[in-house]
């Protein structure tokens, strides 16, 4: 996807969040499925042991942080850009946040997390080696038997969505933005990168990381978002109720728009 170019990747992230409220979208039909998926989940891990110290990396502006921290668990947030810094300091919350990078946790000392949660950052790392280094970075930090949740953002959800019922797939094949196998390439200054489920596999080989389970976090949810604003609540509901009852299903996963990797450390 072609996004104004700006001189450095945080520049691009600062100007990017400054305008898009990523709390509204999480509270939109189509957002909140993603985030009652990945809550799910979440507690699944954490088994409602309080005793688990959390750590949400590129928390955004702590949708994810305050919620779990609210609940009582001990939760550290790392986050690069300021604007979220801001708007996440400005929930009172008891959430720990500190101004940091995924590549680089060394603030941290190994062994020291239960659960963390890695979602932002690899929908911005363009480079495989960059997001090889943020899920070794989590890996390092996590506990022996810990859970790291990662949260990527799939290659055919943008195909579909950006390349063709937005009709700019021609424009982008002559770009040089995708690839004879309609596999998305990214280009210097991207704000996005799409991945497969073979890459994702691939990363966890590398760092001889365990699956757990992956999830459809989000499902058909993007391609529906007209159809959900006009569900009444009790429609809606079982449209959440068909989601969570089939967002294991491996025939479903490769077109959401965002899928959410469990694995063990």
């Amino acid at each position: 996807m072609n996004f104004q170019r700006t001189n450095t990747k945080i520049s691009l992230l600062e100007d990017y969040y400054s305008h898009f409220n990523e709390d509204h979208r999480l509270q939109t039909r189509h957002g909140k499925v993603e985030f009652i998926t990945s809550l799910k989940y979440i507690h699944e891990v954490l088994k409602e042991d309080k005793s688990k110290k959390i750590l949400d990396i590129g928390a955004g502006t702590g949708a994810y942080s305050v919620y779990l921290a609210n609940e009582g668990y001990d939760v550290t947030a790392i986050e690069l850009v300021e604007h979220n810094i801001e708007v996440f300091k400005s929930k009172n919350s008891t959430a720990k946040v500190l101004q940091g990078n995924a590549l680089d946790l060394s603030i941290f000392e190994d062994n020291t997390f239960d659960v963390t949660l890695l979602f932002g950052p690899m929908y911005h790392l363009l480079k495989e080696e960059e997001k090889i280094k943020a899920l070794s970075e989590a890996k390092r930090v996590t506990k022996k038997g810990g859970v790291i949740l990662v949260s990527y953002y799939m290659n055919d959800y943008a195909i579909i969505t950006y390349g063709f019922i937005k009709k700019n797939i021609i424009e982008a094949i002559n770009n040089n933005q995708v690839d004879n196998d309609f596999h998305m390439l990214n280009l210097d200054g991207d704000l996005y990168s799409m991945v497969r489920i073979e890459d994702i596999d691939r990363y966890n080989a590398i760092l001889k990381l365990k699956r757990k389970k992956i999830i459809a976090s989000d499902g058909a949810s993007n391609y529906l978002r007209v159809t959900l604003n006009s569900l009444s609540e009790e429609q809606y509901q079982e449209f959440i109720n068909y989601h969570l009852a089939t967002c294991e299903r491996k025939d479903l996963l490769g077109a959401s728009a965002h899928l959410l990797d469990i694995i063990e450390k």
